[in-house]
């Protein structure tokens, strides 16, 4: 009913799958987009028939029906009507729908009722009506903000090579000498691309039988008395009866080309018409009725097929001059639309379409529209600005990197802390131009990015609808997390799934800013999970929603925070909907979080006129634990091994190997931590044993799951727990006391519980919080509670 193009990921083997076009299995390279698979050579003629996730001003409406994809069902899927199976693994067959979810026979699902309730996921996925997007000449990568570099979308330079290499297998199949190969192109649109498709025919063979298999190389189901072929020469298009087979005469030209064993070319006609029947489909949903049929003649026009439709259609009291005519081509990756112009001949705008692909005319359809005024606004959200400056400044940086125009761009939100603009675009050329220029913009040395944003319309959101906020570091956990987000984007609405890597949780937490309650999905390390709570807190006055549940799937090396709040040590393949059902039925806890003020009283180097001034304090946010010294000088070496070599870090077990290695490093390896540093809990000193590692937890999980803390009562402290309000001080005596609590043989040495920390450093020293170290000058460090618990 509604055309929306797909957005297909680069070829890759997928087993035991099948081609939504020629039904055939997929041996060689595919592509895939959702659950629509198709050979690199049929891509061409896939229609654009994908889920629409948002409106986007052209066929709106409330209703959501099933969207039904045929096949590629796993064997013992049963079909939700007569309960009998409906999936295999040999050929296309069962139906699915790709919102909720439910399987059924094609006999069945046309029996079941059409409206969709979004199955059991319903309370979490942002229903696309509430969603508005004006996309036009972004695509579909840009809507759902894909990361190129991820997903390299393939240019037509690629389809021309699908096209060869898929009919080299018709080459090889036909040696025979009685066959002759010939090069089919389908208009004229396909010469200048220079895409044909080959066929084999016998080299005696009638007009009618090549006509009918050229038809049939472009899946084209149309009488065959319909089409005629013209001989291709590059100078001009012959218009003469073609292919008589039986003329064997030796001067012909025809006769010559036979023995020859260079492929002849030739063009598919569609042969004039005198009158036609057309398809007018209504731009409302008009439930009963698809499409209303019209036979056209030679003298109608765009204004008479209106003027006949409106009647069919039930809206014979209308005026004329309130609906349009439109033209939509429904291309594989993108989705065409043009108004024909009220006089415009509807026979001589077929015979055009004709002329320029028989295929795309397959592709085309005719929608009656009303004329609407609709406001163009399109959401560009541009990061890595410096921050802290005020809209003007900002504005004024925009003019001059970007040359905005302010009668058609204004500023609409400003993140000062982060150096992030909003901008409401009311122009598409415009919106299109400022986002391929952000790309190739630097700002003090700092590349500027944009993200497309969605406009979530909150009003519209159903009351018992709570829907999941996804992030996704791709980066994260040997590269698990591309696979989430492609299953994420399948099972929800992709625009509620965001990549970390474009443009990080900002642009998420602003699209759900009006939203009343919503909940949030992590996939990442713990390093993730602390830059996501960050934004959160950076941003939480602005949003409705100001407290957020947070989940976790834990896709890092240590993932503490996911075992602690029982999300698993770590991701290994489970089944992203089961994922996601378990987010729904989990629990809410509360959790504390940590300020720490690091204020270090040595003066920055290479200061000018000698007059030495120290770094400004900085301001970092806790959430599992903060360490000084060892425990800090390991990760400092991990980090630094990482920075040297990323590509070799890419699974858990390697990257726990290296911390080994750098921990025996450090074996023999002594440290006085306890002479370097002074130590007061809530206002009061407290005498430090002989450590060479000091850290502060928050959960009962460090290093990987390790119990540092240890179970024992203790009369002098209380029960640890993630919302007492309270930090727990441990000491740890070297490499090998750190290796004996990892295996659960010791625990640390208890130091003191307090909720103000202040922690004297006479020396620079190793610091790391929730994985990120540094090397902290002299000074100041001040832990206290953060504001609201997460």
């Amino acid at each position: 009913q509604v055309p929306v193009a797909h957005c297909f990921g680069p070829p890759g083997h997928y087993k035991k799958k099948f081609c939504t076009v020629c039904r055939k299995s997929l041996e060689s390279p595919a592509y895939r987009f959702c659950e629509l698979h198709v050979h690199t050579d049929c891509i061409l003629f896939a229609c654009s028939d994908c889920r629409q996730c948002h409106q986007d001003g052209h066929l709106d409406h409330d209703t959501y029906h099933h969207h039904w994809r045929e096949g590629n069902l796993s064997s013992s899927a049963r079909c939700e009507f007569c309960k009998k199976t409906c999936g295999s693994s040999e050929v296309l067959s069962g139906m699915r729908c790709e919102w909720c979810g439910i399987l059924a026979h094609a006999a069945c699902y046309v029996i079941v009722t059409p409206e969709c309730t979004f199955g059991r996921l319903r309370n979490m996925i942002l229903p696309p009506n509430c969603v508005q997007l004006f996309s036009r000449n972004f695509s579909k990568l840009h809507c759902f903000r894909i990361s190129e570099n991820l997903q390299t979308e393939s240019d037509e330079d690629d389809d021309v090579d699908g096209s060869t290499q898929g009919s080299t297998k018709d080459i090889q199949i036909s040696t025979d000498s009685s066959k002759q190969i010939l090069k089919i192109f389908d208009g004229n649109d396909a010469v200048k691309r220079n895409q044909f498709r080959l066929i084999s025919v016998p080299r005696i063979a009638k007009n009618e039988e090549v006509v009918e298999a050229a038809l049939r190389a472009y899946y084209i189901n149309d009488d065959q008395q319909e089409y005629e072929l013209q001989t291709f020469t590059q100078q001009v298009l012959l218009s003469d009866d073609v292919i008589n087979r039986n003329d064997a005469a030796e001067d012909s030209n025809l006769g010559s080309v036979f023995r020859e064993s260079v492929p002849e070319a030739w063009i598919i006609r569609a042969k004039p018409k005198d009158e036609e029947v057309v398809r007018i489909y209504p731009a409302w949903l008009k439930v009963g009725m698809a499409y209303v049929s019209l036979r056209v003649n030679k003298d109608s026009t765009v204004q008479t097929v209106i003027k006949e439709v409106l009647p069919l259609l039930g809206r014979q009291m209308e005026c004329l001059q309130n609906f349009k005519l439109v033209e939509v081509l429904m291309g594989s990756k993108q989705v065409q639309r043009m108004v024909l112009d009220n006089q415009e001949l509807i026979l001589n705008r077929l015979k055009d379409i004709r002329k320029t692909s028989i295929r795309q005319m397959n592709q085309t359809r005719f929608y009656i529209e009303e004329n609407s005024k609709s406001i163009i606004q399109v959401n560009l959200f541009v990061g890595g600005l410096p921050p802290q400056l005020s809209p003007e400044e900002y504005t004024n940086i925009l003019k001059e990197e970007l040359a905005i125009k302010t009668n058609v761009v204004s500023v609409n939100h400003v993140y000062q802390a982060q150096g992030a603009v909003v901008l409401q675009i009311s122009c598409f050329s415009e919106a299109e131009r400022i986002y391929m220029l952000v790309k190739d913009t630097v700002v003090n040395d700092k590349p500027l990015n944009a993200v497309v944003l969605p406009t979530v319309m909150a009003s519209k959101i159903p009351q018992n609808c709570c829907p999941l906020l996804v992030f996704v570091n791709p980066k994260s956990g040997g590269l698990k997390g591309r696979d989430l987000l492609y299953s994420f984007r399948k099972l929800l609405n992709p625009h509620q799934v965001f990549e970390l890597t474009n443009g990080g949780p900002l642009p998420g937490f602003h699209t759900f800013s009006k939203v009343p309650s919503f909940r949030v999905l992590v996939c990442g390390g713990d390093g993730t999970v602390g830059w996501v709570l960050g934004a959160l807190e950076e941003i939480r006055h602005k949003l409705v929603c100001s407290e957020p549940s947070v989940a976790i799937l834990p896709l890092g090396t240590g993932n503490d925070l996911g075992r602690v709040l029982r999300w698993g040590a770590g991701y290994s393949g489970e089944d992203p909907y089961s994922i996601l059902v378990s987010v729904d039925e989990a629990d809410d806890v509360l959790m504390d979080r940590w300020t720490i003020l690091l204020d270090a009283e040595e003066p920055a180097e290479g200061a000018e006129n000698g007059i030495a001034e120290p770094e400004p304090p900085k301001i970092v946010q806790m959430n599992n634990y903060c360490g000084l010294g060892i425990d800090a000088e390991l990760s400092l070496d991990f980090h630094h091994a990482r920075e040297e070599e990323p590509g070799k870090f890419n699974s858990r077990f390697h990257n726990k190997g290296v911390y080994v290695k750098v921990g025996l490093q450090k074996i023999s390896h002594t440290r006085n931590l306890h002479k370097d540093i002074k130590l007061q809990v809530d206002q009061h000193e407290v005498e430090l044993p002989s450590i060479e590692g000091l850290i502060f937890i928050n959960i009962p999980s460090w290093g990987s799951g390790a119990d540092l803390w240890g179970s024992e009562s203790d009369n002098r402290f209380e029960k640890p727990r993630i919302d007492d309000g309270l930090l727990e001080v441990v000491g740890v005596t070297g490499v090998v006391h750190m290796g004996q609590v990892q295996g659960g043989f010791r625990s640390g040495i208890r130091i003191a519980q307090g909720s103000y920390f202040r922690v004297t450093l006479l020396k620079p020293i190793p610091v790391q919080v929730d994985g990120e170290p540094w090397i902290q000058a002299p000074g100041q460090i001040i832990i206290s509670a953060a504001g609201p618990k997460v």
